[in-house]
């Protein structure tokens, strides 16, 4: 038979998932040094994927447990947006397939912006209810930001069709007619939680990015209305923006 190219090797890889595939053990016989590195480089994406799954089974601990004692509609809820100077606090809840698998999906801080997008994009299909609560930051600056945290998530909840009959809730506890458990770093450890902090993520990021083309001398579209050095310096160049928290250190000592 005549030998394949390596070219021809690499496309018939990428088919081939299982380490006992006879294709496989057969060119483990090839010496050629660039068929050798699509072998270490097909065991290396092999390892990768299991890492993956494997902490997609640890993100499912508490959906497993929580549907075994009866419950079918869970709901993750996680907010974003505590800590910045300006722009609004945005809750979101998501209620997922019980079968849902998103490969990479974690804590939106640890995913990468185009990523987040993508998986927005998944997460906004596959979902059976997605839903987002936003807090304005004159809201905030008249309640506090742990309420106004609050005040989103439960807005998030309210809006979710179907209803949901469980809540995992990421650090916070809420009162709610739902029984739910906070979980302290929930977006790493509950893959519901998870696709709720991408959800919330990106609808303030683009929100952000809106508000700074209405003013981009703050930069919002890149700090996102955290107190970074540039961001500073346009306060104190500019004044504050109607999107600024005045209860917020350092505007409230200026404003």
């Amino acid at each position: 038979m005549e030998k394949l190219t390596i070219r021809q090797i690499e496309e018939k890889m990428k088919t081939i998932e299982l380490e006992d595939d006879p294709f496989l053990q057969s060119i483990k016989q090839d010496d050629r040094k660039g068929v050798q590195q699509l072998l270490a480089k097909w065991h290396s994406r092999q390892l990768l994927q299991k890492k993956i799954y494997e902490k997609h089974k640890e993100m499912i601990r508490y959906e497993c447990q929580y549907r075994s004692q009866g419950f079918q509609l869970i709901a993750g809820i996680d907010e974003v947006g505590r800590g910045p100077l300006a722009g609004p606090v945005v809750a979101a809840a998501v209620i997922l397939p019980e079968n849902f698998y998103l490969p990479g999906l974690d804590d939106s801080k640890k995913v990468p912006e185009q990523k987040r997008a993508e998986y927005y994009e998944i997460i906004n299909a596959e979902a059976e209810a997605v839903s987002v609560g936003i807090i304005e930051s004159d809201e905030i600056d008249r309640i506090n930001i742990f309420e106004a945290t609050k005040k989103a998530m439960l807005s998030a909840i309210e809006g979710l069709n179907p209803k949901p009959d469980f809540l995992l809730v990421d650090a916070v506890k809420l009162l709610t007619p739902y029984p739910m458990e906070a979980i302290i770093k929930g977006d790493g450890k509950s893959v519901t939680i998870a696709a709720a902090s991408i959800i919330a993520k990106v609808t303030r990021d683009r929100m952000m990015a809106e508000i700074g083309k209405e003013f981009p001398q703050y930069g919002f579209g890149k700090n996102m209305g955290y107190g970074t050095k540039e961001h500073l310096e346009a306060i104190t160049l500019h004044g504050i923006t109607p999107y600024h928290r005045k209860s917020f250190a350092p505007i409230k000592d200026s404003y």
